[in-house]
């Protein structure tokens, strides 16, 4: 294949819209969060989301006349992932922002990434590390700790709200080599694969949600704007930003589809400060661009030496998975 055809060569116009469009949804689901606990728990919150994208995503595979998996040993792990990678940093990311700013809660989310290379070194044995990556990780979590603003003392609601975004993000890096390790050699689609997580993340929150939050609201019990972001967290930011994340990766590659990580946060400020008057610290955003570069540096965006190009008829070397869901 010739290096000049290759997803990642793909004109700017072809994708950049939909990638900005992904960043956007991805990067306002923290607004609609803050929002939707208002009037609901957290586990009421991520129940409703979830079961708003699992709709989303059979209507999809309706349409394009896709199929969910039958494997049992399958749905077992797609059972795990749907707890570690959807329903339980959902539901932290809800905690969280019960006692923290939105725009605060984003900038958490790009810290997944630090967590998933230790994870896929040291317990799935998916990766390996190397003095780059070990030099990345390093300075991501001295970004972490200028987030976290250590010399200010530690204790009180807002300390424990950054502790539970973290704790979300970490999920997300248990949940994405634990998927590359068991789930991503099924020959069945991303999008059966992620309607089955969906589906069985609202079966676990069912069970779950009404023994500790009780019984959850009618959905026409709950104000417009409640309702709206609880559809708009579902529908597009958990439902359709995966189709949108999978044409992104088709038309632009994986290894620029994952730059929306960079992003994320960007949008997430952005909108929290537009639409809820929320405000940083100065050392947050600070830190924010520490773990951004330490994120740069152990995905080989920085100091990556420049490949040779590729001649024509040598097979493309397959481009590095996207960093995760938000």
């Amino acid at each position: 294949m010739n290096a000049a055809i290759t997803p990642d060569k793909a004109p700017l116009r072809s994708w950049l819209p939909g990638f900005l469009a992904l960043a956007a949804i991805w990067g306002s689901s923290f607004l609609f969060i803050k929002v939707g606990i208002r009037e609901l728990h957290p586990l009421q919150l991520t129940l409703y989301r979830v079961a708003a994208g699992a709709v989303t995503l059979l209507v999809v595979l309706a349409l394009l006349r896709d199929r969910l998996p039958r494997e049992p040993r399958l749905w077992a792990h797609l059972f795990v992932v749907a707890a570690l990678g959807v329903a339980l940093p959902f539901t932290l990311f809800g905690f969280g922002e019960q006692r923290v700013e939105s725009m605060l809660a984003g900038i958490w989310n790009a810290t997944t990434p630090l967590i998933v290379l230790p994870m896929a070194v040291l317990v799935f044995r998916t990766e390996r590390l190397t003095l780059r990556s070990a030099a990345g990780l390093g300075l991501g979590f001295l970004g972490v700790l200028v987030v976290l603003g250590i010399w200010e003392g530690v204790g009180g609601a807002h300390f424990t709200g950054q502790l539970m975004c973290f704790g979300a993000a970490a999920c997300y890096g248990v949940a994405i080599p634990y998927q590359k390790r068991f789930i991503a050699g099924s020959s069945h689609s991303g999008l059966s694969l992620s309607a089955v997580q969906l589906l069985l993340a609202t079966l676990q929150l069912a069970v779950v949600a009404p023994l500790v939050a009780g019984a959850p609201p009618v959905p026409t019990d709950l104000s417009g704007e409640v309702l709206a972001s609880v559809l708009a967290l579902g529908a597009l930011g958990t439902g359709l930003a995966f189709v949108i994340n999978m044409r992104n990766i088709r038309v632009a590659g994986a290894s620029t589809a994952s730059t929306v990580t960079y992003l994320i946060p960007v949008f997430a400020v952005l909108i929290g400060a537009l639409a809820l008057d929320e405000r940083l610290n100065w050392h947050q955003p600070v830190g924010a661009a520490i773990v951004l570069v330490g994120v740069a540096v152990t995905q080989g965006l920085v100091g990556r030496r420049r490949r040779r190009p590729v001649a024509a008829g040598t097979p493309a070397v397959p481009a590095a998975e996207p960093a995760g869901r938000r």
